[in-house]
């Protein structure tokens, strides 16, 4: 009979909990509402004034970006269009300002100074210059530079904005003034053939002569050069700026200057009148217009809509914690029971868990043992007891360090008193008397293991016995340093045979050039002493051995060449190739300034390298392409660097067959006679050995009468490097 009441009034405070917290959460509620609805008010007037100096930011940097150009006219009287397509092209406008259509210069002039004009741009190569609509006019502003160079922006050159008495009102305004002034609604040059084009407006700032600024308006008039402009749509400006501002907040932009109220842009769904949940109207003055910005509100906002929803959540949570305090006293009679069964659980999982950790021990193949803190052993596997030669009970109560003959070596003193602890793990290598005699050697794992509650267990520790496999290692080891003693001897052979040929190849084409020189000298003493006695014939003869010799005497000093290529040391720096093309061309136009080669260099080609031995490789490769496109009547050499960073020299000269290609490096092999290009065929050896030497690779592509490439690489300069 005792549990009834005791039950009830379980269930009666559980109630009275209940109502209180609603009671409480509901006071709660309306009072968090009206804090919240002032927020809201304040919030959204926070974001219309966001809103408006997003807006007018936006304004300033069209401004800025504007006077940018009218600074390049301050440096520059008349820019060309490659400098002004430079200038607009370091500003990113697309990326960074995609709602501007574009940057401008209006030109001011009369009717002598347009016809001036259109002369010299026809004589300064940008063609026939064109004014539209066509008229005559006392004067004219028609846009001559105007980037970036777009589809409608092309549509809006020569175009005479003082044609349009919209436009040239805000021109002459500007022009009197000396400031920037903004136009009102229009609609823009680019969308004239558009039907339904949204306002459009254009922010024109005076470019007066020389850069300055004249006091008067008479001479700022006199003084008048153009203006430059930039325009723009109004929704795309509202869009990059207020226009991003999350709903439920809209705008609409009025124009009320003197000329009246003409709307700029609405937003979708505005809401005019009562139906706004708030409202506030701004007034802006932006370079000489007067703009009004109304924005309105409907609903909430979202973080009105954040904090309402907070609010709900909060009620249900109340409500569900008054029910949760009547469930917990209806748990409360089962808490007991659950706890019973939890106790039996845990019990047989302990018993599995011992069972396991029994099992994996004795199976085992590698030696394992449990340790007290004295470094006895407690229990030992199988495993461990083959490896120390005794049973495991023979093991039991043993001091663990006296089975080895050794002391314990490579573990750190802190790691194996931690583990003493067990606070760590740590391994070791030491030897053992094995049960044949023979030492063995053992590798052991400690790591922390706690026993039962009052049983002193502190370690385990597994022994894998690795002696064959250290003797393997130890055989590998000194295989590998025979094999390394064997590579050096063989490398200094190979070098010494290398210097010896590289010797012989010198010393032999030093000593053929005496005889060469002898038979030269006679042969031609013979034609100029004795040339009355010798026939047509014997003269032909003669030239034949004399020519014979001068060919083999470049062959000779070609292979001077190779070899001192091969003796001489590389002292890397960092080498200016484009440098260094320009003065090979300029050489080779001296020699042959009947000429005409279309040479191409890419600026900025730098490489580490020798300098000396980097110039006579450019020597060749330019020097060939320069040989091989004498046949052409436009010839031309390129040198560059491809996207994959290495360099080429293009010709467009004889070419040759590509399955010739692995024949052009070697020394002395020609494909093509020397009639018609003359050589000894050594210069692309040469090429061959000084990229090598620098550690890099080159390969020729060619079509047989269509030009050749050569691409190879250099090691990149320091600077570059870091860079």
């Amino acid at each position: 009979m005792s549990r009834g009441p005791s039950a009830k009034t379980s269930h009666v405070l559980a109630l009275l909990v209940l109502a209180g917290s609603l009671m409480l959460v509901f006071l709660f509620w309306r009072s968090a509402s009206e804090r919240d609805e002032q927020a809201a008010r304040a919030e959204f007037s926070t974001r219309t004034d966001e809103a408006s100096a997003l807006l007018v930011q936006r304004l300033a940097n069209y401004e800025l970006i504007a006077r940018g150009g009218v600074s390049l006219f301050a440096s520059v009287a008349r820019p060309s269009r490659r400098q002004w397509q430079n200038y607009v092209e370091g500003l990113h406008l697309p990326t960074r300002y995609p709602d501007l259509t574009g940057l401008g210069f209006i030109y001011y002039a009369t009717s002598h100074q347009l016809a001036e004009l259109q002369r010299m741009m026809r004589d300064s190569g940008e063609g026939l210059f064109s004014v539209w609509p066509h008229g005559v006019r006392d004067r004219y502003g028609p846009v001559v530079l105007l980037e970036p160079k777009s589809a409608e922006n092309l549509t809006a050159m020569g175009y005479d904005l003082y044609a349009d008495p919209l436009r040239r009102a805000v021109m002459d305004a500007a022009r009197d003034s000396g400031q920037p002034m903004l136009s009102g609604r229009l609609r823009l040059v680019q969308d004239a053939s558009g039907s339904g084009a949204p306002p459009g407006l254009l922010l024109l700032l005076p470019v007066y002569r020389a850069g300055d600024r004249p006091g008067s308006v008479a001479a700022r008039r006199e003084s008048m050069q153009g203006w430059v402009h930039t325009s723009f749509r109004v929704h795309q400006l509202v869009d990059s700026t207020a226009g991003r501002m999350a709903n439920p907040v809209s705008l609409r932009i009025v124009d009320i200057s003197r000329d009246g109220d003409q709307e700029l842009y609405s937003s979708p769904g505005f809401l005019d009148g009562s139906a706004a949940e708030f409202r506030v109207a701004k007034i802006l003055d932006v370079y000489g217009r007067r703009w009004r910005l109304e924005f309105t509100s409907q609903g909430q906002g979202p973080a009105m809509a954040a904090r309402k929803s907070n609010l709900r959540t909060a009620l249900a949570a109340g409500v569900l914690a008054s029910f949760l305090l009547f469930g917990i006293a209806l748990m409360l009679a089962r808490t007991q029971s659950r706890a019973e069964r939890l106790a039996a659980h845990m019990t047989e999982s302990y018993r599995r868990s011992e069972m396991r950790f029994r099992s994996a021990m004795q199976y085992s193949a590698i030696g394992k043992a449990l340790l007290d803190s004295h470094g006895r052993i407690v229990d030992a596997n199988p495993a461990l007891a083959g490896i120390l030669g005794q049973s495991s009970e023979q093991l039991t109560g043993t001091a663990f360090d006296g089975h080895f003959i050794d002391d314990e070596d490579g573990v750190d003193a802190s790691d194996r008193q931690q583990a003493l602890l067990g606070e760590g793990v740590y391994r070791s290598t030491r030897t053992l008397l094995g049960a044949g005699g023979g030492l063995r050697q053992v590798q052991m794992t400690f790591a922390p293991v706690r026993g039962e509650i009052d049983e002193d267990i502190v370690r385990l520790v597994q022994v894998e016995d690795v002696t064959e496999r250290l003797r393997a290692e130890a055989e590998v080891l000194a295989l590998n340093r025979t094999l390394e003693a064997r590579v050096e001897a063989r490398t200094r052979e190979l070098t010494i045979a290398n210097q010896e040929l590289e010797s012989f190849a010198y010393s032999v084409s030093h000593d053929l050039r005496a005889p060469l020189r002898a038979i030269d000298g006679f042969s031609r003493l013979l034609d100029e002493q004795y040339g009355d006695a010798i026939d047509a014939q014997g003269h032909e003869y003669l030239a034949r051995v004399r020519n014979a010799a001068g060919r083999m005497g470049s062959l000779i000093e070609s292979l001077l060449k190779m070899a001192r290529l091969g003796r001489s040391g590389i002292k890397p720096a960092a080498v200016d190739l484009s440098g260094l093309v320009r003065e090979i061309v300029a050489e080779l136009r001296a020699d042959q300034p009947q000429r005409n080669v279309d040479v191409e260099v890419e600026p900025g080609l730098v490489a580490n390298g020798d300098p000396t031995l980097v110039r006579n490789l450019l020597q060749n490769l330019v020097g060939n392409a320069w040989k091989f496109t004498s046949r052409r009547e436009t010839a031309r050499i390129v040198i560059g660097r491809d996207d994959a960073g290495a360099f080429f020299v293009r010709d467009n000269g004889a070419g040759f067959a590509p399955e010739y290609a692995d024949k052009l490096f070697r020394p002395f092999q020609r494909l093509h006679t020397a009639e018609e290009f003359p050589g000894d065929g050594v210069g692309l050896a040469s090429v061959r050995h000084i990229i090598l030497r620098h550690g890099g690779t080159i390969r020729a592509d060619a079509v047989l009468g269509q030009g050749a490439t050569f691409t190879f690489t250099l090691p990149d300069a320091p600077s570059a490097q870091a860079s």
